[in-house]
């Protein structure tokens, strides 16, 4: 059987302002795309023969966000392991590889990143057809990219010779990223891929090689396995069992070093969108040579990059230039010195600033909200909660509320009391009462929220009952 694994993990902080920690790129849908990237990864494996429902390994805190996406796919059957700490890929494909074996002995993991392009999908599927015969011959199979550039943010495949039989070739060796020159002698010598960090092997053939090279690795994740904490929508490694295991890539604890790696070349369009100026180069440009989205006015602008959100942006007398506006942040940036974003992203997060984390709107596993405005002692949210849905039992410390209805009719529960509000409607949620506002209506549930205390941050929540599984225990 073969068992797609897709790695969701990372908060692509390059590019900031639109991905941030809790909604990364991959879990963003860029404009012109009718899809997320992370849900682009689980469609392209579509339509093979023997193949399961998707493995995800994604961060605790985006658990909610895989599985809506994969709801909005119509995918109900996945199984999604939540990693609490980052051990990079070693650790985490271990993970994946001993939950495939439970599955099937002889299972194949096809592992790809959640937050590349892959427009081609015929060339895709046609390169992985030729890594599932590779596999079953015990090779270890990764997918180089067919170089288009002499580019230096990525690291390198040597080919060696063809692989008796096969289109694939045997891996020479790995190479870290290179200087502009040396790249430019790769691209020439016609022997060199673009690592792609997709990789196809036997799950039980990964175990064996990893166990030969870093066995401390293996012992790690089978302790932290076979405590797996198993709920109805999620599997949770356990913290201090993985956070023992070291941090390790595929590349450096096992390709590099097993004598049966293999590259399938691959040309199918392959970009990680690792930055501005490749959502850039990637998007459909107008003839001024610009990629423009929302609400935007131009003068004399060219080859140039703008998004806007949540207001007209208007942008004169500029070339080669990232402007990107959220609700809450602007970015103004050079093209080619994107790759410095995540110096202000860092910046952002030594001073404890929310626009590292968080967008102004909040998605959460009921609905949504969204930070109209906040001051001294007050906030307002507008907030929205989904048909069915409900948020948790809970109280807060240092807040009363004020709530209004503008749209549905919502159900709230207030200590001993619970009532329908309508619309046009108010209530008020005293400091230290118990309290949920429900939605058992078809359509969705607005209301504003006027919060009043001394602290207004987010922690000031205990949770007696929630739906979701985040009451602590």
């Amino acid at each position: 059987m073969l068992i797609p694994v897709i790695m969701a993990g990372g908060v692509g902080s390059r590019l900031w302002p639109a991905s941030r920690a809790l909604l990364p790129k991959q879990f963003i849908r860029f404009p012109g795309r009718s899809a997320s990237l992370f849900q682009e990864s689980v469609s392209r494996v579509r339509g093979f023969a023997d193949i399961s429902a998707p493995l995800v390994l994604c961060n605790f805190e985006h658990r909610f966000l895989v599985a809506e996406q994969l709801r909005e796919l119509e995918i109900t059957d996945s199984s999604i392991l939540l990693e609490p700490v980052g051990r990079s890929t070693a650790p985490a494909v271990a993970m994946a590889a001993l939950s495939a074996l439970a599955r099937d002995e002889n299972a194949v993991l096809l592992i790809q990143t959640a937050d590349h392009v892959l427009p081609d999908v015929a060339a895709f599927q046609k390169a992985v057809v030729e890594g599932v015969a590779l596999a079953r011959d015990g090779m270890l199979v990764t997918f180089g990219i067919v170089p288009g550039s002499p580019e230096t943010g990525y690291g390198y495949i040597e080919q060696g010779d063809t692989i008796e039989g096969r289109a694939a070739k045997h891996v020479a060796r790995f190479v870290e990223k290179p200087d502009r020159a040396t790249a430019e002698a790769y691209l020439a010598s016609g022997r060199f891929l673009w690592n792609s960090g997709m990789f196809l092997f036997g799950a039980a053939r990964y175990l064996q090689e990893l166990e030969q090279h870093a066995p401390d690795i293996v012992a790690a994740c089978k302790a932290a396995h076979a405590a797996l904490v198993v709920g109805p929508d999620f599997q949770t490694i356990p913290e201090p069992l993985f956070a023992a295991c070291r941090s390790d890539s595929i590349d450096y604890a096992v390709m590099e070093k097993t004598a049966s790696a293999a590259v399938v070349a691959l040309d199918a369009g392959w970009n990680d969108l690792g930055s501005w100026d490749a959502l850039w180069a990637t998007g459909a440009k107008d003839s001024d040579g610009n990629v423009i989205s929302g609400d935007v006015l131009t003068e004399a602008v060219s080859n140039s990059y703008i998004q806007s959100q949540s207001r007209l942006v208007a942008a004169v007398g500029l070339q080669d230039t990232v402007v990107v506006e959220t609700a809450d942040a602007v970015l103004v940036a050079q093209r080619d010195r994107v790759q410095a974003v995540k110096h202000i992203v860092a910046a952002l997060e030594a001073g404890s600033r929310s626009e590292s984390s968080l967008h102004r709107r909040v998605d959460r596993p009921w609905g949504s909200y969204e930070s109209l405005a906040s001051g001294n002692g007050f906030q307002v949210k507008h907030i929205v909660v989904k048909p069915g849905a409900a948020l948790s039992l809970q109280m807060h410390h240092r807040r009363a509320e004020h709530w209004t209805v503008i749209r549905g009719t919502g159900l709230v529960r207030c200590d001993d009391r619970e009532f329908e509000l309508q619309v046009n409607e108010s209530t008020f949620i005293p400091l230290g009462s118990t309290h949920r506002l429900s939605n058992p209506g078809a359509e969705p549930v607005e209301l504003i929220e006027v919060q009043l205390g001394d602290y207004l941050g987010e922690d000031d929540i205990v949770r007696f009952e929630d739906r979701y599984g985040r009451v602590q225990v």
